[in-house]
């Protein structure tokens, strides 16, 4: 899908967080997985067609990401997987009704910095009632400026990079893609800084 808005377009860090997954695949049979910010949801249909049960979600202000999400589910022979409408920063009946999960993947939701906060207030709050859940996601950077150390801090969550060439990602073309090309592409695992019990 080659269309430029946010949720209708494949963007470099989806492919590289489905390379990812790919190079985890044999974890992933059985396990709880919600993508946030999905759009075309290519990170979510892999691990989908790994055997993980998969949600899917965008926002549930754009209808035309979420139809992104069903569509690209069904050209994938993935029909059931649910789709669901979860906007960052507001605590809405679909959050506060989702059964537990073991991962989250968000590929390039740190695109604007003002959304920066309720992304994370939104996986803060999906960690704290999913204790041993992580956030996997990756993201392109755009600017030296743009940090989200300070919020992680304040949420009570800690990241760990994850080298890109620890999962063959670490090149310009990836599974025949053109993709990730010449961006500069990061990954880390977020979780909660302290969890209970441990």
């Amino acid at each position: 899908v080659l269309d430029s808005q946010y949720g209708t377009y494949v963007w470099p860090c989806a492919v590289v967080l489905a390379q990812y997954l790919w190079a985890h695949r044999r974890s992933l049979p059985g396990k709880r997985v919600l993508e946030i910010g999905a759009g075309v949801s290519l990170p979510g249909v892999v691990a989908a067609r790994c055997g993980a049960q998969v949600i899917l979600s965008d926002s549930e202000e754009l209808p035309q990401c979420l139809q992104s999400c069903r569509s690209s589910c069904l050209m994938n022979r993935l029909p059931h997987v649910p789709v669901l409408g979860l906007t960052w920063g507001r605590v809405s009946p679909e959050l506060l009704s989702l059964a537990p999960i073991d991962i989250i993947l968000g590929s390039d939701v740190f695109f604007d910095p003002k959304d920066f906060e309720d992304i994370l207030t939104t996986i803060y709050f999906l960690l704290e009632k999913n204790p041993h859940a992580q956030f996997w996601t990756t993201y392109q950077v755009r600017s030296a400026d743009w940090s989200i150390e300070a919020l992680l801090h304040k949420w009570n969550l800690k990241s760990i990079h994850v080298p890109l060439h620890s999962f063959g990602a670490d090149k310009e073309h990836l599974a025949s893609s053109s993709m990730p090309g010449r961006h500069t592409i990061e990954m880390m695992i977020i979780s909660l800084a302290q969890s209970e019990g441990t």
